[in-house]
């Protein structure tokens, strides 16, 4: 690996004159949380516009499961684009029904399966939930809390990880209601069993004094939460919820748009306790970065919805599909494995980092969805929020990209491809960070970020 050290204060000459010009044309509403300015990328490992080479960890946000810019993907949407860019969803191509084919071949449903088309996770929510009332003539919606499901007006009625997302967009869709997501490090039940209390919660609360069960058409839920902390479930708590929607004619919506397409270590996080959903969503690393999501449903289900009810003028996009596909190809032949076998070896390397300081109260995940929550300490596991943004902003000066999630988590979500020596790179640069900034030394660092993103 060719590796270049940064040799510009950051963010650099380039990278300030870019954030002037954006300021003054690019909506403010953006997220951001610090200048990085990309120039070009490999596998792993990004540029910024100064030269400076840094390790990127958070993939797009867990779309570029191949690592960025892989050549089986970019020859395959090269040899898309030569042949057409686009032709509408009123007609059909062949790369959208072998998508459509190879999905109902991989889905977790364990009957058939159709596919509706999009282009980004929200747009698949929407889809999943107008095809549950449209299919079940019910009205309602049981969601969870911390969960991410988008920022259009019927994802955001169930998107809960911060308020920040709502806050200014009230009404959104009615119909909504919210229960807690298990969490067995912060319980907010009695007992052991936050899976199975949780349900106990819906069903002998929720349906017995606010939501009508027989009004309900579906449960939307991610098994593994991404925004809201990297949650883990606890064992037992989707089968859990797979018998409770079957026993009342509920629908069970899994939102895999982070969670899927191998980043688990299975190609569908459901796989691990091994429930089939009625619905799926994917999108994110579904094409190396290339905008498509999808809406997986049993066949059964899908068929029922007739010529018009909805529609999608630029899914199936014939050069998305092309690099669809070859991301499956790759990710099912190699790196699904890649990331279960990774994933642990970076899980016992944080582990071991963890044990050199006093702030790590949690690690969790599954494959190379990785949370490591801090805190400030072990008695009252108060999240460290300031610290977590100093930490992750320190990271970006020292060559690490990172995102938070939840409170206070670090969360780790590589490209699928990367290798054991990318992962004791990134620990020794999260060491480093971690050290400055409880060293006192970072607090320059977090301001010029803030002052620049």
């Amino acid at each position: 690996m060719n590796k270049k050290h940064i040799k510009t204060e950051l963010p650099g000459p380039k990278a300030r004159e870019l954030l002037a010009r954006d300021a003054l044309v690019v909506s403010p509403s953006y997220p951001r949380d610090y200048p990085f300015v990309m120039s070009h990328g490999k596998g792993a490992e990004i540029w910024d516009v100064d030269g400076n080479r840094f390790l990127d960890f958070a993939a797009g946000i867990a779309v570029c499961s191949t690592g960025h810019s892989h050549p089986t993907v970019v020859q395959a949407i090269k040899d898309a684009a030569d042949r057409f860019l686009h032709i509408s969803s009123d007609y059909w191509h062949e790369g959208q029904v072998k998508l459509a084919e190879r999905m109902n071949e991989l889905s977790p449903m364990k009957q058939p399966a159709m596919s509706f088309f999009a282009q980004s996770g929200t747009e698949s929510v929407e889809a999943a939930l107008k095809l549950a009332r449209y299919v079940t003539g019910r009205g309602r919606f049981i969601g969870f809390l911390g969960g991410f499901h988008g920022r259009t007006m019927g994802s955001l009625a169930f998107t809960s990880s911060k308020y920040t997302q709502q806050k200014g967009f009230f009404p959104t869709m009615p119909g909504v209601t919210h229960v807690p997501y298990p969490n067995d490090y912060r319980p907010l039940f009695a007992g052991s069993d936050q899976g199975r209390a949780v349900l106990r919660y819906i069903e002998e609360v929720l349906f017995v004094h606010n939501v009508p069960s027989h009004e309900v058409a579906a449960i939307l839920v991610e098994p593994i939460q991404g925004e809201g902390g990297y949650l883990v479930p606890p064992d037992g708590f989707l089968s859990g919820l797979r018998e409770l929607c079957d026993r009342h004619g509920i629908l069970l919506i899994f939102d895999e748009v982070q969670s899927g397409i191998g980043r688990t270590g299975k190609m569908f996080a459901s796989q691990h306790w091994d429930v089939a959903p009625d619905i799926m969503t994917l999108a994110k690393g579904l094409g190396s970065g290339m905008p498509i999501g999808m809406v997986v449903a049993k066949r059964s289900i899908m068929q029922k919805w007739s010529r018009g009810a909805h529609g999608n003028t630029y899914g199936g996009n014939p050069v998305c599909c092309a690099a669809a596909l070859a991301t499956l190809d790759l990710v099912e032949q190699t790196y699904m494995a890649n990331a279960a076998k990774v994933g642990e070896y970076f899980k016992r390397k944080l582990h071991t980092l963890a044990g050199k300081y006093g702030i790590v109260g949690e690690i969790r995940g599954k494959g190379l969805m990785i949370g490591m929550e801090l805190i400030l300490d072990a008695a009252s596991r108060t999240p460290a929020k300031e610290l977590c943004d100093a930490i992750i902003t320190r990271a970006y000066h020292n060559g690490l990209i990172l995102l938070s999630c939840g409170q206070s988590t670090v969360r780790f979500m590589p490209p699928l491809m990367i290798g054991e020596a990318d992962v004791d790179e990134a620990v020794a640069l999260l060491d480093i960070s971690i050290a400055g900034v409880l060293a006192g030394d970072a607090h320059s660092h977090a301001a010029r970020g803030a002052a620049h993103g």
